[in-house]
């Protein structure tokens, strides 16, 4: 039961790591360059300013950088930021990283890993990597990103929509999801970053409270703590995506959920979003073909919105509904609903 990962964002290339106007494609030399192009100033410090350099050059020289190596707790946010530049070589580096990882499942260039956290046994990591032969890395950015189209190809989503924007490389959003039955569907407020990195791309958010959003009665709100894209071109025409979800779904689940997550569910997932990239040229042709506010900021009309209406979304502030108990349904055990064979592509045409 673990999907937020829907990306809301707004994201803008940045080939030559150089700033332009908004009249093309938006270029961004860094996350903290990137936050200081709305009306509201990023909130750091003049040390911090220093430090958050453009991402390439803190990729190439790692060794010599002051900052420590590995990706940086994020259980412990207490504060509504956007991530900077160490936040985005942080997540690329966990993405990337093999120690302590369990692997759950491996066929057909599509790998699982999962692993326990060290400070709450009951939460989960899950990281998932697919080989995608035939589909650029700018085409999977853009169906990760493309709202429409997620509504036609992912039949998980219940609704999603963007709220507001806060910098051009973060914004606010809304999605639900269904969960495998009989547990309760899902939904979530994240705040999502993004940062193109030449022909890479990384995509991560986590859990936010807006005072216009409240926890639904009729869905369990869950906490996204870090979840993410990393997408890394191989060359014209493929790519690997990199999957990785630190998720409290807000409910003491049953064993088969989470055994169901690893081995089918995410798998599963990540196999039909090939199929929706293998499609989504042909279909973005006939679906308003020069819309990508993605690439095109100006395009956007969402409002802005200033960080200080936001509070961090805890999990320990919200109900915890116990489905520990809850068996199976017989339709999703027999796979009738939802088994690998019964996806319907009907819909992206």
């Amino acid at each position: 039961c673990q999907d937020p990962g829907q990306p809301h964002a707004r994201p803008q290339r940045s080939d030559s790591g150089s700033q332009t106007g908004l009249a093309g494609p938006w270029k961004v030399a860094s996350a903290s360059a990137a936050a200081s192009t709305l009306s509201e100033p990023p909130r750091r410090t003049q040390e911090s300013r220093t430090r958050t350099r453009a991402l390439g050059l803190l990729m190439e020289q790692s060794a010599a950088s002051p900052e420590p190596p590995g990706p940086r707790p994020v259980l412990g946010r207490d504060s509504v930021q956007v991530p900077d530049d160490q936040d985005f070589r942080s997540f690329r580096s966990e993405c990337e990283a093999e120690a302590g990882w369990n692997l759950t499942y491996s066929k057909a260039g599509v790998s699982v890993w999962v692993q326990a956290v060290e400070m709450d046994r009951t939460l989960h990591k899950i990281k998932c990597r697919m080989e995608c032969r035939d589909v650029p890395a700018e085409t999977l950015y853009d169906v990760l990103h493309d709202i429409e189209y997620r509504k036609k190809w992912d039949s998980n989503v219940i609704e999603t929509f963007d709220i507001a924007r806060l910098t051009v490389n973060a914004d606010v959003g809304y999605y639900s999801w269904r969960c495998p039955k009989p547990l309760k569907n899902r939904d979530v407020i994240t705040l999502r970053s993004w940062l193109p990195m030449g022909t890479d791309y990384i995509i991560m958010n986590y859990s936010v409270k807006h005072p216009k959003y409240p926890p639904r009665k009729d869905l369990v709100r869950a906490v996204s703590i870090q979840t993410g894209y990393l997408i890394q071109s191989t060359g014209p025409k493929s790519c690997v995506i990199t999957y990785l979800a630190q998720v409290d779904p807000k409910g003491s689940l049953p064993k088969w959920v989470v055994n169901k997550s690893s081995q089918f569910l995410a798998p599963k997932a990540m196999k039909k979003m090939y199929k929706a990239c293998v499609k989504y040229p042909e279909w973005k042709q006939k679906h308003q073909p020069h819309f990508k506010p993605w690439l095109h900021p100006e395009q956007s009309s969402l409002p802005s919105l200033a960080l200080s209406e936001l509070s961090v979304q805890h999990a320990d502030s919200l109900e915890n509904i116990d489905e520990s108990a809850v068996a199976e349904s017989r339709e999703d055990r027999t796979g009738s609903a939802g088994g690998e064979g019964s996806d319907d592509d009907t819909s992206l045409t």
